[in-house]
């Protein structure tokens, strides 16, 4: 089997973009309704079936990586500089701006394919915010500014943690962290009588996992390198999302790309996930003020993704099979947020949380 052309990688982005929207519908798998749930109700389940994603995604992820297959130094999650406070403000931005709209790019795009208005205005803002800031009138601020007060990664190795270790003397420690890390996020899932008994979260999971791994595979992999002007690149729902609405406004021969394949087909998965499940509604905005949340929280999400390098799959998982340095304060911005905005949709305020 030959390398697969660069216009067949968009056909697989969609393909792994369809099980992923189709599996998640049908689980109710959220990434915001798992934080909410753990801080809310003290509920972990959500959540680990994201760790069992993270899971399947290191174990396939890091099996290339041992092999020779990818080169983690050609991705973006592991610089020799780590844009720390862009990471931890981007993150925390998006965190708010997902408590505000309710969900994730991610779950916005499976909103969108069940018929919900509300999503496509947010995935429009979401997109021409996230754009402005990649290349467009906020680039410069990104860029010269927030990424520019950055943390050298000792010894200039790269921003993972097997390469740390390595630079510290403690040699390639890469499998043991993997098997150590991938067994426990799992064991976390097989352990739970209630989540063994929910087959499509499992499924969800699972198809999540390995749609991150079949990415890497694909782009980094398998894709003819002279035909492809990409970096190697998995499942993420920001910069995608931006560049697909660059694509369609300017010139359609930029759709020709893995992330934004994954993005089209994360809607239509969901939309046939809806179609079997009877549920397809169309839905639109409540009124004015359900609107102005959604459109800052749109704009919060877009800006503040691409400052943290990816969303809660782009650097949850994606960012995660890599054990890129970045990933830690992502989540732990990510999280912050998400709890700051439930507090100022639970409690009208953001200062009430500081004051138990």
């Amino acid at each position: 089997m030959g390398p697969l052309p660069a216009w067949s990688v968009a056909l697989v982005g969609i393909a792994i973009g369809v099980a992923c929207g189709f599996t998640a519908r049908r689980a109710r798998l959220c990434s915001f309704g798992a934080i909410e749930d753990v801080w809310i109700g003290g509920d972990t389940r959500r959540l680990r079936i994201f760790g069992l994603a993270l899971g399947v995604a290191l174990l396939g992820t890091q099996a290339m990586v041992w092999s020779g297959a990818l080169d983690p130094a050609l991705t973006n999650y592991v610089p020799t500089a780590l844009p720390w406070l862009a990471i931890l403000l981007g993150s925390t931005l998006f965190g708010l701006g997902m408590a505000l709209v309710g969900t994730c790019g991610f779950g916005s795009l499976i909103r969108l394919g069940t018929g919900d208005l509300r999503s496509l205005i947010v995935m429009m803002v979401f997109g021409a915010t996230a754009y402005a800031t990649l290349r467009g009138i906020l680039a410069p601020l990104r860029i010269d500014r927030l990424e520019a007060i950055a943390l050298p990664v000792p010894g200039a190795a790269r921003g993972d943690l097997p390469s740390l270790l390595a630079w510290l003397g403690f040699g390639d420690w890469r499998l043991v962290i993997v098997l150590i890390a991938a067994s426990l996020l799992i064991l976390a899932v097989a352990l739970d009588k209630r989540l063994r008994r929910s087959p499509r979260l499992l499924l969800a999971g699972l198809t999540l996992g390995l749609g991150v791994v079949a990415g890497w595979w694909a782009t980094g992999v398998a894709v003819d390198a002279f035909s492809l002007h990409t970096r190697p690149q998995s499942l993420t729902f920001v910069s995608p999302v931006g560049r697909a609405l660059y694509a369609v406004l300017t010139t359609p021969d930029g759709l020709l790309d893995f992330g934004i394949g994954s993005v089209l087909g994360v809607v239509l998965g969901a939309f046939l996930s809806a179609l079997v499940d009877r549920e397809l509604r169309w839905e639109a905005f409540d009124d004015h003020h359900e609107m102005r949340r959604h459109l800052v929280g749109a704009v919060m999400m877009g800006g503040g993704g691409i400052l943290a390098g990816g969303c809660t799959i782009g650097q949850g998982i994606t960012a995660g099979s890599m054990m890129a340095l970045s990933w830690p304060l992502a989540i732990f911005g990510m999280m912050v947020g998400a709890r700051l905005g439930i507090a100022f949709l639970m409690e009208g305020s953001i200062r009430q949380i500081f004051r138990r």
